[in-house]
Protein backbone atom coordinates (compact mmCIF):
# COMPACT_ATOMS: atom_id res chain seq x y z
CA UNK A 1 0.00 0.00 0.00
CA UNK A 2 1.44 3.39 -0.98
CA UNK A 3 1.56 6.43 1.26
CA UNK A 4 -1.24 8.21 -0.59
CA UNK A 5 -3.46 5.09 -0.58
CA UNK A 6 -2.99 4.71 3.16
CA UNK A 7 -3.70 8.40 3.66
CA UNK A 8 -7.01 8.21 1.79
CA UNK A 9 -8.14 5.32 4.01
CA UNK A 10 -6.79 6.63 7.30
CA UNK A 11 -7.21 10.38 7.05
CA UNK A 12 -10.91 10.13 7.90
CA UNK A 13 -9.59 10.16 11.47
CA UNK A 14 -7.34 13.19 10.91
CA UNK A 15 -7.94 16.30 12.99
CA UNK A 16 -9.24 19.32 11.14
CA UNK A 17 -6.24 21.49 12.00
CA UNK A 18 -2.75 19.97 11.89
CA UNK A 19 -0.58 20.81 14.88
CA UNK A 20 2.67 20.12 13.05
CA UNK A 21 5.43 22.69 13.18
CA UNK A 22 5.17 24.80 10.03
CA UNK A 23 8.31 26.63 9.03
CA UNK A 24 7.56 30.17 7.83
CA UNK A 25 8.93 31.34 4.52
CA UNK A 26 12.47 32.60 4.99
CA UNK A 27 14.04 35.63 3.41
CA UNK A 28 17.12 37.56 4.47
CA UNK A 29 16.05 40.61 6.44
CA UNK A 30 12.44 39.46 6.86
CA UNK A 31 12.76 39.21 10.64
CA UNK A 32 14.64 41.75 12.77
CA UNK A 33 16.18 40.05 15.77
CA UNK A 34 16.88 41.74 19.08
CA UNK A 35 20.42 43.09 19.42
CA UNK A 36 23.27 42.49 21.84
CA UNK A 37 24.97 45.59 23.32
CA UNK A 38 27.56 45.49 20.50
CA UNK A 39 24.83 45.61 17.85
CA UNK A 40 24.75 42.01 16.56
CA UNK A 41 21.66 39.76 16.51
CA UNK A 42 21.00 38.19 19.89
CA UNK A 43 21.02 34.38 19.69
CA UNK A 44 21.64 33.90 23.40
CA UNK A 45 19.68 31.39 25.39
CA UNK A 46 18.57 27.79 25.03
CA UNK A 47 17.60 26.06 21.81
CA UNK A 48 16.24 22.58 21.13
CA UNK A 49 16.55 20.22 18.20
CA UNK A 50 13.56 17.91 18.54
CA UNK A 51 12.64 17.93 14.87
CA UNK A 52 11.04 14.71 13.60
CA UNK A 53 12.52 15.15 10.13
CA UNK A 54 15.38 12.67 9.54
CA UNK A 55 18.79 13.64 8.25
CA UNK A 56 18.30 11.52 5.09
CA UNK A 57 15.11 10.99 3.12
CA UNK A 58 13.76 7.44 3.58
CA UNK A 59 13.89 5.32 0.44
CA UNK A 60 10.16 4.54 0.71
CA UNK A 61 9.41 8.18 -0.15
CA UNK A 62 12.49 8.92 -2.22
CA UNK A 63 10.46 10.96 -4.69
CA UNK A 64 8.79 13.12 -2.00
CA UNK A 65 10.83 16.15 -0.84
CA UNK A 66 7.79 17.25 1.17
CA UNK A 67 4.56 15.78 2.52
CA UNK A 68 1.17 17.45 2.56
CA UNK A 69 -0.23 18.86 5.79
CA UNK A 70 -2.67 15.94 5.97
CA UNK A 71 0.13 13.39 5.53
CA UNK A 72 2.20 15.07 8.23
CA UNK A 73 -0.81 14.99 10.56
CA UNK A 74 -1.21 11.26 9.92
CA UNK A 75 2.46 10.73 10.81
CA UNK A 76 2.09 12.79 13.98
CA UNK A 77 -0.98 10.87 15.09
CA UNK A 78 0.73 7.53 14.48
CA UNK A 79 3.77 8.66 16.50
CA UNK A 80 1.52 9.59 19.41
CA UNK A 81 -0.09 6.15 19.26
CA UNK A 82 3.25 4.34 19.15
CA UNK A 83 5.31 6.20 21.74
CA UNK A 84 3.26 6.58 24.91
CA UNK A 85 6.04 6.03 27.44
CA UNK A 86 5.30 2.31 27.69
CA UNK A 87 7.00 1.29 24.45
CA UNK A 88 10.71 1.05 23.68
CA UNK A 89 12.47 4.33 23.08
CA UNK A 90 13.58 5.11 19.55
CA UNK A 91 16.56 7.40 19.23
CA UNK A 92 17.68 9.99 16.72
CA UNK A 93 17.04 9.16 13.07
CA UNK A 94 15.36 5.86 13.88
CA UNK A 95 12.18 7.75 14.80
CA UNK A 96 10.87 8.90 11.42
CA UNK A 97 11.36 5.59 9.53
CA UNK A 98 9.68 3.69 12.38
CA UNK A 99 6.61 5.93 12.19
CA UNK A 100 6.61 5.88 8.38
CA UNK A 101 6.76 2.08 8.25
CA UNK A 102 3.74 1.91 10.57
CA UNK A 103 1.81 4.40 8.46
CA UNK A 104 2.61 2.36 5.34
CA UNK A 105 1.62 -0.88 7.07
CA UNK A 106 5.11 -2.38 6.75
CA UNK A 107 5.34 -3.15 10.47
CA UNK A 108 3.41 -2.75 13.69
CA UNK A 109 4.75 -0.80 16.64
CA UNK A 110 8.44 -0.52 17.41
CA UNK A 111 10.99 -2.79 19.05
CA UNK A 112 14.54 -1.72 19.83
CA UNK A 113 17.41 -3.51 18.13
CA UNK A 114 17.67 -5.65 21.26
CA UNK A 115 14.08 -6.87 21.10
CA UNK A 116 14.67 -9.52 23.74
CA UNK A 117 15.50 -7.41 26.77
CA UNK A 118 14.19 -4.11 25.45
CA UNK A 119 15.72 -0.68 25.69
CA UNK A 120 14.97 2.58 27.44
CA UNK A 121 11.27 3.36 27.67
CA UNK A 122 9.99 6.03 25.31
CA UNK A 123 9.47 8.41 28.23
CA UNK A 124 13.17 9.17 27.67
CA UNK A 125 12.36 10.70 24.29
CA UNK A 126 11.40 14.34 23.84
CA UNK A 127 8.22 15.12 21.95
CA UNK A 128 9.08 15.68 18.31
CA UNK A 129 8.21 18.76 16.24
CA UNK A 130 6.83 18.11 12.78
CA UNK A 131 7.27 19.86 9.46
CA UNK A 132 6.59 19.00 5.81
CA UNK A 133 10.16 18.27 4.69
CA UNK A 134 11.19 14.61 4.44
CA UNK A 135 14.92 15.21 5.02
CA UNK A 136 17.11 17.76 6.73
CA UNK A 137 19.52 17.49 3.82
CA UNK A 138 18.84 20.27 1.32
CA UNK A 139 21.64 19.43 -1.13
CA UNK A 140 21.92 17.01 -2.94
CA UNK A 141 18.27 17.28 -4.01
CA UNK A 142 17.68 13.57 -3.31
CA UNK A 143 18.03 14.30 0.42
CA UNK A 144 20.75 11.69 0.89
CA UNK A 145 24.38 11.85 2.07
CA UNK A 146 26.65 11.56 -0.99
CA UNK A 147 28.49 8.31 -1.56
CA UNK A 148 31.81 7.70 0.16
CA UNK A 149 34.90 7.77 -2.00
CA UNK A 150 36.53 4.37 -2.67
CA UNK A 151 39.56 5.34 -0.60
CA UNK A 152 37.30 6.27 2.32
CA UNK A 153 35.54 2.91 2.08
CA UNK A 154 38.90 1.13 2.04
CA UNK A 155 40.15 3.20 5.00
CA UNK A 156 37.14 2.10 7.05
CA UNK A 157 37.71 -1.53 6.09
CA UNK A 158 41.41 -1.25 6.95
CA UNK A 159 40.57 0.26 10.34
CA UNK A 160 38.30 -2.69 11.10
CA UNK A 161 40.99 -5.16 10.03
CA UNK A 162 43.52 -3.40 12.26
CA UNK A 163 41.39 -3.68 15.39
CA UNK A 164 42.79 -6.00 18.04
CA UNK A 165 40.99 -9.27 18.58
CA UNK A 166 38.06 -8.99 20.96
CA UNK A 167 36.52 -5.81 22.38
CA UNK A 168 38.50 -3.13 24.16
CA UNK A 169 37.58 0.33 25.38
CA UNK A 170 39.70 1.88 22.62
CA UNK A 171 37.79 0.33 19.75
CA UNK A 172 34.30 1.25 20.97
CA UNK A 173 32.46 4.22 19.35
CA UNK A 174 33.23 7.73 20.59
CA UNK A 175 29.67 8.29 21.80
CA UNK A 176 29.66 5.05 23.74
CA UNK A 177 32.85 6.19 25.46
CA UNK A 178 31.31 9.57 26.40
CA UNK A 179 33.84 11.44 24.26
CA UNK A 180 31.65 13.20 21.68
CA UNK A 181 28.72 12.69 19.33
CA UNK A 182 30.58 14.72 16.76
CA UNK A 183 30.60 18.35 15.76
CA UNK A 184 28.32 19.62 14.47
CA UNK A 185 25.96 17.31 16.31
CA UNK A 186 23.05 16.16 14.15
CA UNK A 187 21.12 14.06 16.69
CA UNK A 188 17.56 15.03 17.66
CA UNK A 189 14.95 14.09 20.24
CA UNK A 190 17.28 13.07 23.06
CA UNK A 191 19.73 15.33 24.92
CA UNK A 192 19.68 17.61 21.87
CA UNK A 193 19.59 21.04 23.48
CA UNK A 194 21.99 23.93 22.91
CA UNK A 195 23.06 26.97 24.89
CA UNK A 196 24.49 30.00 23.08
CA UNK A 197 26.38 32.83 24.77
CA UNK A 198 27.72 35.82 22.82
CA UNK A 199 30.50 38.28 23.62
CA UNK A 200 32.08 40.80 21.22
CA UNK A 201 35.08 38.49 20.64
CA UNK A 202 33.69 34.98 21.07
CA UNK A 203 30.53 32.92 20.76
CA UNK A 204 30.02 29.87 22.97
CA UNK A 205 27.92 27.02 21.56
CA UNK A 206 27.42 24.36 24.22
CA UNK A 207 25.70 21.06 23.47
CA UNK A 208 23.79 19.16 26.13
CA UNK A 209 25.21 15.83 24.98
CA UNK A 210 28.55 15.39 26.83
CA UNK A 211 28.60 19.18 27.39
CA UNK A 212 30.65 19.67 24.23
CA UNK A 213 31.53 23.37 24.41
CA UNK A 214 32.65 25.06 21.21
CA UNK A 215 34.38 28.42 21.40
CA UNK A 216 33.96 30.40 18.18
CA UNK A 217 36.67 33.04 17.85
CA UNK A 218 35.30 36.14 16.14
CA UNK A 219 38.73 37.65 15.51
CA UNK A 220 40.93 34.59 15.17
CA UNK A 221 42.70 32.39 12.66
CA UNK A 222 42.97 28.63 12.37
CA UNK A 223 46.16 27.07 13.79
CA UNK A 224 48.48 24.90 11.72
CA UNK A 225 46.97 21.70 10.32
CA UNK A 226 48.74 19.44 12.83
CA UNK A 227 46.73 20.99 15.71
CA UNK A 228 43.56 18.87 15.76
CA UNK A 229 40.62 18.26 18.08
CA UNK A 230 37.37 16.33 18.17
CA UNK A 231 35.41 19.60 17.87
CA UNK A 232 37.83 21.17 15.40
CA UNK A 233 38.80 24.85 15.49
CA UNK A 234 36.08 27.43 14.85
CA UNK A 235 36.33 31.03 13.71
CA UNK A 236 33.34 33.24 13.00
CA UNK A 237 32.21 36.43 11.31
CA UNK A 238 28.96 38.26 10.64
CA UNK A 239 27.33 38.51 7.22
CA UNK A 240 24.52 40.94 7.89
CA UNK A 241 22.37 39.27 10.56
CA UNK A 242 23.83 35.82 9.94
CA UNK A 243 26.60 34.34 12.08
CA UNK A 244 28.94 32.32 9.84
CA UNK A 245 31.19 29.76 11.56
CA UNK A 246 34.14 28.20 9.71
CA UNK A 247 35.57 25.04 11.32
CA UNK A 248 38.66 23.04 10.33
CA UNK A 249 41.43 21.15 12.18
CA UNK A 250 39.31 18.11 13.01
CA UNK A 251 40.73 14.81 14.14
CA UNK A 252 39.96 11.89 11.79
CA UNK A 253 36.57 10.24 12.47
CA UNK A 254 35.37 13.29 14.45
CA UNK A 255 32.19 13.62 12.37
CA UNK A 256 29.82 10.74 11.59
CA UNK A 257 32.69 8.37 12.51
CA UNK A 258 33.86 8.57 8.89
CA UNK A 259 35.47 11.97 8.35
CA UNK A 260 39.10 12.71 7.54
CA UNK A 261 41.38 15.46 8.78
CA UNK A 262 40.42 17.42 5.61
CA UNK A 263 36.89 17.97 6.96
CA UNK A 264 35.72 21.56 6.54
CA UNK A 265 32.38 22.67 8.02
CA UNK A 266 30.56 25.95 7.35
CA UNK A 267 27.64 26.79 9.66
CA UNK A 268 25.20 29.67 9.31
CA UNK A 269 22.93 30.82 12.16
CA UNK A 270 20.05 33.20 11.38
CA UNK A 271 17.02 34.21 13.46
CA UNK A 272 14.12 33.16 11.27
CA UNK A 273 11.47 34.42 13.69
CA UNK A 274 11.01 34.98 17.41
CA UNK A 275 11.11 31.24 18.19
CA UNK A 276 13.24 29.74 15.39
CA UNK A 277 16.98 29.80 14.77
CA UNK A 278 17.73 28.66 11.24
CA UNK A 279 20.83 26.45 11.46
CA UNK A 280 22.43 25.68 8.08
CA UNK A 281 25.41 23.35 7.74
CA UNK A 282 27.63 22.56 4.75
CA UNK A 283 29.97 19.57 4.97
CA UNK A 284 33.01 19.42 2.70
CA UNK A 285 35.44 16.52 3.11
CA UNK A 286 37.21 15.78 -0.19
CA UNK A 287 38.91 12.68 1.25
CA UNK A 288 35.60 11.14 2.35
CA UNK A 289 32.59 12.21 0.27
CA UNK A 290 32.20 12.42 -3.50
CA UNK A 291 30.80 15.97 -3.17
CA UNK A 292 29.94 18.55 -0.47
CA UNK A 293 26.48 18.34 1.10
CA UNK A 294 24.22 20.65 3.10
CA UNK A 295 21.36 20.51 5.57
CA UNK A 296 19.14 22.83 7.61
CA UNK A 297 17.86 22.32 11.17
CA UNK A 298 15.17 24.70 12.51
CA UNK A 299 16.26 25.05 16.15
CA UNK A 300 13.39 26.06 18.45
CA UNK A 301 13.76 28.45 21.37
CA UNK A 302 13.40 26.71 24.73
CA UNK A 303 12.64 27.96 28.20
CA UNK A 304 14.22 24.79 29.59
CA UNK A 305 17.85 25.15 30.73
CA UNK A 306 20.55 22.62 29.87
CA UNK A 307 21.11 20.37 32.86
CA UNK A 308 24.16 18.33 33.76
CA UNK A 309 24.81 15.39 31.46
CA UNK A 310 26.83 13.04 33.64
CA UNK A 311 27.75 10.53 30.95
CA UNK A 312 30.89 9.05 32.48
CA UNK A 313 29.35 8.73 35.93
CA UNK A 314 26.39 6.76 34.59
CA UNK A 315 28.10 4.85 31.82
CA UNK A 316 27.23 1.39 33.12
CA UNK A 317 26.90 0.12 29.57
CA UNK A 318 30.65 0.25 29.01
CA UNK A 319 31.27 -1.93 32.06
CA UNK A 320 28.71 -4.42 30.78
CA UNK A 321 30.10 -4.43 27.23
CA UNK A 322 33.67 -5.04 28.39
CA UNK A 323 32.61 -7.61 30.99
CA UNK A 324 30.62 -9.45 28.33
CA UNK A 325 33.60 -9.42 25.99
CA UNK A 326 35.85 -10.89 28.68
CA UNK A 327 33.26 -13.59 29.39
CA UNK A 328 33.03 -14.42 25.67
CA UNK A 329 36.83 -14.67 25.41
CA UNK A 330 36.96 -16.99 28.42
CA UNK A 331 34.21 -19.13 26.94
CA UNK A 332 36.04 -19.42 23.62
CA UNK A 333 39.28 -20.30 25.41
CA UNK A 334 37.68 -23.17 27.38
CA UNK A 335 35.92 -24.54 24.28
CA UNK A 336 39.19 -25.09 22.40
Amino acid sequence: MGFRDFLIVGCRLCLVGATALTLPAFAQGQYKAARTPDGHPDFQGFWENNIATPLQRPQQIADRPTLTDAEVEKMRQKANEMFTGKSDAVFFDGFYPAVLDNVLGLRQGFKSSDGGTGDYGSEWNDERAWENRTSLITDPPNGRIPALKPEAIEARAAARRALPQGISAKNRPLGERCITYGSPQLTAGYQSYYEIVETPNTVLIMLEMFHDARIVKMDGHHPSANVQGWLGDSIGHWEGDTLVVDTTNYRPRAFQSTSSDKLHIIERFTRQDASTLRYEITVDDPDTYTRPWSLMIPLQHSEKPVYEYACHEGNYAMNGILAGAVADEAKRATSK
